[in-house]
């Protein structure tokens, strides 16, 4: 209770003095800056060339001459995890997030659940007096928890920023996100046939909000989280953005890497003695496990002398979109710097820049037209991609590059994201700026550091000492190291361990040295006793072409029997290698309880595909009760997911459809064969599940479609549905319109139901045939 400790209290107001003090908010230290924290998604070390990679980022080369460049920063080879470490300054496993946020398990370190005792650095600087901002992509929400019902104490606002501006999930689709506006979800502010682009949407969020509050009090810094969407999957770009890189990766990802390389040792990031992994370094596709497992496929990289003369086209198309994508995003970034400038604020602004993860492997050896075929267990071939050459980076596009990319990309270190033992996965590219109080520096420094020491090196810079508690929760230790030291010495000492584990990968990091066990993610090897560990002396071998396990047996001991003590400490087991189609469609809790029927109204907000009916592998029923006004009413009374995968229930042309859209590849339509008379009607499809697919190349479950207008059938035919979700990070359940990214076959915009009124919807999966259809209908809509 606040009290009047400085004023004077009397019986009338006017002879009494006030105390404002235990009433004002806590104000930020004299001159405390504003601090911009911004994180790239799955931005390999080598592809900007600010890193003496091929893409043009003239925003990130402005902020490096700014500032300094850390050449051995490392993260944990995963989003989730990294952005948990990034912004509280805990190990991933501690946080809970030792795996992406949809994939959640009921134990400690891969819970995804953060817990409050890991208090965020927005929580701290709020209480602190900064403006707190998130801008961009989130993905620190349990996946059963991004629906509008849940709980949103792990949402951004429920997590210390003020206010927020972007997507909860993993991805989004950049024509078509899946925006979320504070605490509720928005459309967005235009579509792509009038030059919408989520890049350029979320810079224009993040000037808006630092904007408004300096209009209020100017004095005031702000914190911001600005995390854009790229260049993660999808690869969306303006085609002109990709067309300036037509020609520049024709040579081929082997030979490009050359390049990149010689670009890196003469900007002194790594050591002249450093040479490139080779390709597929455990001789890959045929090396096996150690109880004779195979090696991922998807982890595999062809030889560019062994593509055809298309797939070359292809694969180089491929990366053209990428680099566009990416240096679209930084031009856009570059208005958020230009405003700082303009407004006089850049000077007193601390900048971080960070990539969250190396380049990104989802793609498999044959690039992909859809990422979600990756989460589905589908094997991508090149044959299928080649027709949809000229639609890479649009909007009928959720297109991902091939593993020689993400390779060449993560020059000169072996492998991708996801391996958390080679540096592919785990080495990054980091910036800090602060021109009113850090001297530029040209040379980059070589400290070991990692995602998890940002936090303690901010609180460092600016004066903050992080609370004890915070919110009523005792607040756990901070894990992370500062190297704010490094920043005026060079020869600051970097930190000397770091632990690491993720989807079945062990490491750890001690002065120098790395211990990693040979166990591919998410490759459901499992048998991790018998997994053959590797030792390799980064000093000396940044690229980890020399094993030096047999050489130095005693220290690779004693670091296998830290990563137990520290797997112990931080909470680092259970291991999970399981493949991502079987963490795609594992048991998790939902809101409310089981239930074979889910009733949807038309203008709820989109349910994410986490939250909503699960007919995977089942016979399911989609009934809709509609009154139409017109002989023309059209429009989707019901779509679940989007252009990456989806089906939809729509009326056109005075007729009933039903559109299954297997991995945006296979569109499967079944129409009415009458038309559809004015006045109220129940319209339904109804599957039934006759067996998996015997075709391999189109997995899935096999079964028959029936369309029903009332009691009359009006269609029938076959399809095959996907063996897993359509987007477990976006494209929702929509009654009355499409969802973000449309499921119907023309691609437009969304199609929204008009000429007529939906009362409901209703999806069944229960499993029952309904023999007696006209009955069942009767008694979900209560038709007397």
């Amino acid at each position: 209770m606040a009290r009047n400790q400085r004023g004077k209290i009397a019986v009338d107001i006017r002879d009494s003095v006030p105390d404002w003090e235990p009433y004002l908010p806590t104000p930020a230290p004299e001159g405390a800056p504003n601090i911009l924290l911004l994180a790239w998604d799955d931005v390999g070390y080598g592809t900007m060339d600010v890193f003496g990679g091929p893409v043009d980022t003239p925003t990130m080369r402005r902020i490096a001459n700014m500032g300094t460049k850390y050449a051995n920063f490392h993260t944990t080879a995963l989003c989730s995890p990294t952005r948990a470490s990034l912004l509280t300054g805990r190990n991933a496993t501690t946080n809970g997030m030792a795996t992406i946020a949809e994939f959640s398990s009921g134990f400690p370190g891969i819970s995804t659940h953060i817990p409050f005792e890991n208090a965020f650095i927005s929580e701290v600087l709020a209480e602190q007096g900064w403006n707190t901002y998130c801008v961009g992509k989130w993905h620190l929400t349990p996946g059963e928890e991004t629906n509008m019902s849940a709980v949103k104490s792990r949402w951004p606002l429920g997590r210390g920023f003020e206010r927020f501006y972007g997507f909860l999930g993993g991805e989004t689709n950049s024509w078509y996100p899946d925006l979320v506006y504070d605490n509720h979800p928005v459309d967005a502010p235009g579509t792509p046939e009038n030059g919408y682009h989520l890049s350029k949407d979320l810079s224009d969020k993040a000037i808006e909000f630092i904007r408004d509050a300096k209009s209020v009090d100017p004095d005031k810094p702000f914190f911001m989280y600005l995390a854009p969407q790229a260049g993660h999957a999808p690869h969306h770009v303006p085609a002109e953005w990709a067309d300036r890189y037509k020609g520049r990766f024709d040579e081929g990802y082997e030979a490009i890497r050359a390049g990149i390389l010689q670009q890196q040792k003469h900007m002194g990031l790594l050591p002249e003695n450093t040479e490139l992994s080779p390709i597929n370094p455990h001789g890959e596709p045929t090396r096996t496990g150690p109880d004779g497992q195979p090696w991922p496929k998807l982890d595999t990289v062809r030889p560019w002398a062994s593509l055809t003369a298309d797939e070359q086209r292809l694969f180089a198309r491929m990366a053209e979109v990428f680099a566009g994508f990416v240096s679209y995003a930084d031009d856009q970034l570059g208005r958020v710097i230009d405003f700082l400038e303009d407004s006089g604020q850049l000077d007193n602004t601390l900048i971080v820049v960070i990539s969250d993860n190396g380049a990104s492997g989802e793609g498999g050896p044959n690039g992909s037209f859809n990422e979600w075929r990756f989460f589905n267990g589908v094997a991508d071939t090149t044959e299928e991609t080649l027709p949809h050459l000229d639609e890479l980076g649009g909007p009928a596009s959720y297109n991902h590059y091939n593993t020689g990319w993400a390779w060449a990309f993560d020059t000169p270190f072996p492998y991708w994201k996801r391996w958390a033992g080679y540096e592919g996965g785990i080495a990054d590219m980091c910036m800090v700026a602060w021109p009113a109080k850090l001297e530029p520096r040209s040379e980059p420094l070589h400290q070991y550091i990692h995602a998890v020491d940002i936090v303690p090196t901010i609180y460092e810079l600016v004066g903050i000492e992080p609370p004890r508690t915070l919110g009523g929760y005792l607040q756990n230790p901070i894990e992370g190291e500062s190297f704010a030291a490094s920043l005026t010495d060079a020869t600051a000492p970097g930190k000397e361990l770091q632990f690491y584990t993720m989807l079945g990968q062990r490491s750890l990091y001690q002065r120098g040295w790395l211990a990693t066990a040979v166990h591919p993610p998410l490759s459901g090897w499992g048998h991790y006793e018998h997994d053959v560990w590797e030792l390799y002396h980064l000093d000396e071998d940044r690229a980890q072409t020399k094993d030096l396990a047999a050489q130095e047996p005693e220290r690779l001991a004693t670091l296998k029997s830290l990563w137990f003590y520290y797997a112990g400490l931080y909470n680092g087991l259970p291991l999970d290698d399981r493949s991502a189609l079987e963490q795609v469609v594992a048991e998790r809790p939902h809101s409310g309880k089981k239930r074979d029927q889910y009733v949807y109204y038309p203008d709820c907000a989109d349910v994410p595909e986490s939250a909503g009916v699960p007919i995977n592998g089942r016979s399911f029923t989609i009934a809709a009760g509609v009154r139409l006004d017109t002989a023309d009413a059209e429009g989707v009374l019901y779509a679940h997911g989007g252009v990456a995968g989806g089906h939809s229930l729509y009326l056109k042309d005075r007729r009933l459809h039903y559109v299954y859209n297997w991995l945006g590849t296979h569109l499967q339509e079944i129409t009415a064969e009458s038309e559809i008379t004015p006045g109220s009607h129940v319209c339904t499809a109804e599957f039934t599940v006759e067996g998996k697919n015997t075709d391999p190349a189109v997995p899935g479950f096999a079964g028959a479609v029936n369309l029903y207008v009332d009691d009359q059938r009006v269609a029938g035919g076959n399809i095959v549905t996907q063996p897993g979700a359509f987007c477990l990070v976006g494209d929702g359940i929509c009654v009355g319109r499409d969802s973000a990214s449309p499921v119907t076959p023309d691609y437009t915009a969304p199609f929204t139901f008009t000429g007529g009124a939906i009362d409901k919807v209703v999806v069944d999966v229960s499993g029952e045939r309904y023999i007696d259809h006209e009955a069942q209908v009767r008694a979900w809509f209560a038709i007397d």
